[in-house]
């Protein structure tokens, strides 16, 4: 098994807030679904994003692919089956995005209508929201592939 290399290009900040920095690599609408669908719906390819119901334009996708990868937050893998294919997934820098979208999901549910499906999955962190995300956490560190 080869360990997976991260080269990560330096992302322009417009200043040294954490907040601002988070921003400046994930603030547009698109990152963090990404990271969403990698996290939660287990979309993998490209094809796969595109498919997602928020509609993502390809070449808005491609990207936001390249920055999360060159961010370290996701690695691009040859896909086992085809040549032409990648397959995406999320580095411990990605899963560790988990908190911060289990915190947006909460929010949101305060303010927003959730689907019947947003509904159960809120009610299941709800029950015990650290140890949710620990078993999450967990289970995808456990799937990161090594190129």
């Amino acid at each position: 098994m080869q360990v997976v290399k991260i080269i990560m290009k330096e992302i322009k900040k417009r200043s040294g807030c954490p907040v601002s920095s988070s921003l400046d690599l994930l603030g547009d609408k698109w990152s963090l679904l990404i990271v969403r669908d990698l996290m939660y719906y287990k979309k993998c390819t490209y094809g796969d994003f595109l498919k997602s119901d928020e509609k993502i334009a390809t070449n808005i996708l491609a990207a936001r692919l390249s920055t999360l990868e060159d961010a370290g937050i996701i690695v691009k893998l040859d896909h086992p089956e085809s040549k032409v294919k990648f397959l995406y997934q999320l580095s411990e820098k990605g899963i560790d995005l988990l908190p911060v979208l289990i915190e947006m999901y909460i929010w949101g549910e305060k303010y927003f209508m959730l689907s019947e499906h947003h509904i159960e999955f809120l009610k299941e962190i709800k029950k015990d929201k650290q140890a949710f995300i620990d078993k999450l956490t967990d289970k995808m560190k456990k799937a990161i592939v090594s190129k």
